[in-house]
Formats: C-alpha cells, sequence, structure tokens
C-alpha cells in the first residue's frame, strides 16, 4: 500500500514532463553566413508554426578565420521592400541581434525567436498566422560579409467564422463574440451567429 502514493507521484510527474500535443513547437536552424547559398540568393523560406522557434547561428570561427576577415552582421526584420532591397530603413525596419562574436570561446552565438502570437517580453515579437516576415542582415563596417536575407512565412492563416457545436434538439449556441441574435424558446437557446470579427 505505500507503493501506491510513490506510482501516482511517479505516473503525475511523466505526465506532467511529457510534452502535451500542440504544447511545444520544432526547432529550425539557420547557419548565418555568407557559406549559405540560400540566404546569399534570397530564395531562402522557412515556414513555421506557432510554437514553433527560430535558432539563428552567428559565424563562428576556431582559429584565425577566413584570409578576408571574419563576418559580422547585423540582423534586422523590415517590411519587404527593405528585403528587396537589402536595406535597413524604412518605418517597418529595426536590429532584432547583432552577430558582433565570431570567436567566441563558447562556440557559435545563437539567437531563438519563438512564434508566438502573444509575447510577455518586450524585446519578443508577436507573429500572426499567415503573415510573412522578412529578416536581412547588413554587415558591419570591418565585416568581409554579404547582404543576406531570409523569408519567415508562419502558418496558417486563421478563418473568421467558427463552427458552433449543436444543441439536443438542433439549436445552435449563442456566440457571445461577434454579433449574434437569440432566443428562449421553452427551456432551450436558439440562435444565429454571424462568425467571430
Amino acid at each position: 500500500m505505500r507503493l501506491l502514493p510513490l506510482l501516482r507521484t511517479v505516473l503525475w510527474a511523466a505526465l506532467l514532463s511529457s510534452p502535451l500535443r500542440g504544447g511545444s513547437g520544432l526547432r529550425h536552424a539557420v547557419y548565418w553566413n555568407s557559406s549559405n547559398p540560400r540566404l546569399l540568393g534570397g530564395d531562402a523560406v522557412v515556414k513555421l508554426e506557432l510554437n514553433d522557434y527560430l535558432d539563428i547561428f552567428c559565424p563562428h570561427y576556431e582559429g584565425p578565420g577566413p584570409p578576408d576577415g571574419p563576418e559580422t552582421f547585423a540582423l534586422y526584420m523590415v517590411e519587404r521592400p527593405g528585403y528587396e532591397a537589402c536595406q535597413a530603413q524604412g518605418p517597418g525596419a529595426f536590429k532584432r541581434w547583432e552577430c558582433a562574436l565570431p570567436f567566441a570561446p563558447f562556440g557559435p552565438v545563437r539567437f531563438s525567436e519563438k512564434i508566438q502570437r502573444f509575447t510577455p517580453f518586450s524585446l519578443g515579437f508577436e507573429f500572426l498566422p499567415g503573415e510573412t516576415y522578412y529578416y536581412i542582415s547588413v554587415p558591419t563596417p570591418e565585416s568581409s560579409g554579404k547582404c543576406l536575407r531570409l523569408q519567415v512565412s508562419v502558418c496558417c492563416k486563421e478563418s473568421r467564422a467558427r463552427a458552433l457545436p449543436r444543441l439536443p434538439g438542433g439549436g445552435a449556441p449563442a456566440s457571445r463574440a461577434g454579433s449574434s441574435q437569440a432566443s428562449q424558446t421553452n427551456g432551450r437557446v436558439t440562435g444565429r451567429s454571424e462568425g467571430l470579427r
């Protein structure tokens, strides 16, 4: 009988430590350097879902580095025109990160972006499903790097209307969001909803 509470505790611990379906996202790694031809060509697209992570790994060198010097970058989030021109200018452009430690003793610097609709952090970014976001890097003056570009496409566009469950007797429950018309007849609710706005 003493094993029963222990077994219950172990089962709860296993349940709580396992990722629930849809609760944890996938990690997508991008090595941000000019040896990545897709970033150089501007055709790199990463398709992510909400709760996924985008991991950006900065250039890192164990030895003296390339003959032209190490690559260092300032990474920006920009709107589409800034992406196409590879310019970090305009009202929607802002510096996201800086890859400035190419010889870091602990290995490559990694920046992680959680793709989430709402963020509790002041420096976090909020992503919307169905939208595309644009990252570019501008080489620092002392860098041998080139302009690199990445598109982040967040899946999937949310629908405006949601199917409402049917109540016994064929009626649908009244919606609290959006406009709805409902009436009470014989103790059951019948209604019509125009969907969520």
